[in-house]
């Protein structure tokens, strides 16, 4: 009779907490999965160079701009490229991205990472403002000539 008792006072209690632990990481699970899926079929629509920021490129100035490599805490070498971005121009910038164009001892290209220098993070580009960047590349192409690469405006944003 006891033991009659105990199970319906179980039964009538409901499902164990656990089973709500597992629905809840199930749930996550699933929604983790269908982000990624999503993403994976949605990418992130590129920066482009349009006519307009083109013709506003003229007013971007990168002054200051150095290299130097350090060693990490892990013992690899980072390259660093910093300098400064001012906008001569009459407009304020959202997010201006540049690409850097590593070559080898011959000219040719062995990697070209496009990065941004200004973001809405940073708190855009206003007009006559100048702001500094920092460039840090942990896995450079061992053929790259250790030269100071090319850096392209590549994207224009306007606030």
């Amino acid at each position: 009779m006891v033991s009659d008792l105990t199970a319906a006072r179980k039964a009538a209690s409901g499902p164990s907490p656990i089973l709500y632990v597992l629905g809840v990481i199930a749930v996550l699970g699933g929604a983790l999965f269908a982000y990624v899926q999503w993403t994976a079929r949605h990418p992130a629509q590129e920066l482009s160079l349009t006519p307009e920021a083109k013709a506003y490129v003229r007013n971007l100035k990168l002054d200051d701009v150095t290299m130097k490599a350090t060693s990490s805490y892990v013992g690899s070498d980072i390259v660093e490229i910093e300098g400064k971005i001012g906008n001569a121009g009459d407009r304020p910038l959202e997010t201006v991205e540049i690409y850097c164009v590593f070559r080898d001892a011959y000219g040719q290209l062995v990697l070209r990472k496009r990065l941004p220098i200004v973001s809405l993070r940073m708190g855009g580009l206003k007009p006559g403002e100048t702001k500094s960047f920092r460039l840090p590349f942990d896995e450079l192409p061992e053929s790259w000539n250790q030269a100071m690469p090319q850096l392209v405006i590549a994207g224009v944003k306007f606030s």
